[in-house]
């Protein structure tokens, strides 16, 4: 079978909804990618990592045998508080100080590098196209959409068309109850995860640069009328608050990180528990992806929910060329439940295509 001859992204949303399936969305960098192929065609926030040229970081990468960012920089927080601590050699600990410098910097031209300047870079016309994509998932009663990418372009679009803030898992608390009772006006904290998580719908399974680890609380950083994201990012790295992702290259090094990071292991959790079908876009399930189809697999086993027996029941790969094709094949006994195909050059994202539909997915659907 050809791409040509498979089901469109519309017909398979046809079948789910006639089959009255819950389904779900995981999107990988095709997501980003769609919107604009230049800037997101490669990952520089692993590549950023990869290409360090500074001896004490490689070492220090090295030593800790990770490639966890927010790991690597709290240790060298910790070893510079240290050695000035033990009145350690001056040099050197102008040498952890460059290292930690130089890092942060890194980071943040990797940043610079794979977004637009801030939120009005994506137009309303595409944004309001994304949201509509989007709410073929949110807008049912329990499904979830999935993101493995570090980039802001979700939660841009979720953000600029008011998406209702639970959906996230993040809240304010009012952190002066006593005076609002006394008839003050409330002041809240922080959007910190958690406070919502229950009603969660939206799940960064890698990470996301908006989001934040304080070492109590995992936070969300927002737009402020005074500064955009990037500057706000930099303010964080200078208080030594470091963004959550995964940088890991191999699978069992990402479920390290996952399981050891709360938000992280939370949304992973949930991925395991999905049921119905999930829908991918962008994602091809790579060398190092298995831990995802561990948490696919482990979704695919029959529970009891409100007196019925549920489970996911089949996937729906979104593929973009032959070679694509092939490759899913290859794996396709990987995966424990029923595996479909869609041509993903018919989704229409970021209103840039109309769907075509000629194709009868009834023969290939599960």
């Amino acid at each position: 079978m050809s791409i040509e001859e498979l089901p469109t992204y519309e017909e398979v949303l046809t079948y789910l909804k006639k089959k009255k399936r819950t389904k779900h969305l995981l999107l990988g960098n095709g997501f980003s990618m769609a919107y604009d192929t230049n800037i997101f065609s490669y990952n520089a926030l692993h590549e950023f990592i990869e290409n360090l040229d500074d001896e004490i970081l490689l070492k220090l990468f090295d030593i800790i045998d990770t490639k966890n960012f927010e790991l690597v920089m709290n240790q060298l927080d910790n070893f510079i508080k240290m050695t000035e601590a033990l009145n350690k050699d001056d040099l050197f600990i102008q040498q952890l100080k460059n290292a930690h410098k130089k890092l942060k910097e890194c980071l943040i031209n990797a940043i610079q590098e794979v977004h637009p300047e801030h939120i009005y870079k994506v137009s309303e016309e595409e944004s309001l196209s994304c949201l509509q994509f989007l709410s073929d998932y949110l807008d049912e009663e329990q499904g979830n959409v999935f993101s493995t990418n570090y980039d802001l372009l979700l939660y841009w679009s979720t953000m600029r068309n008011e998406v209702e803030i639970p959906k996230d898992g993040f809240g304010r608390d009012i952190e002066n109850e006593e005076e609002v009772k006394k008839g003050m006006e409330p002041e809240y904290s922080e959007l910190y995860w958690g406070l919502n998580k229950l009603k969660q719908r939206i799940f960064y399974l890698h990470g996301a640069l908006h989001l934040f680890n304080t070492g109590i609380h995992i936070i969300k950083e927002t737009y402020k009328l005074e500064s955009f994201l990037l500057q706000n990012i930099k303010t964080r790295l200078e208080n030594e608050q470091y963004p959550v992702f995964v940088t890991a290259g191999k699978a069992d090094g990402k479920l390290k990180h996952i399981a050891g990071n709360k938000y992280l292991n939370y949304c992973y959790d949930k991925l395991s528990e999905i049921t119905g079908s999930l829908v991918t876009f962008g994602f091809n399930f790579g060398e190092y992806d298995d831990h995802l189809i561990d948490a696919i697999n482990k979704a695919t086993k029959f529970r009891e929910s409100d007196e019925k027996l549920d489970k996911l029941y089949s996937v729906y790969i979104g593929v973009y060329s032959e070679s694509d094709l092939v490759h899913i094949k290859s794996i396709e006994h990987k995966f424990k439940c029923k595996v479909n195909y869609y041509n993903a050059s018919t989704a229409n994202i970021w209103g840039l295509i109309k769907p075509v539909v000629n194709f009868d997915i009834e023969e290939v659907a599960s």
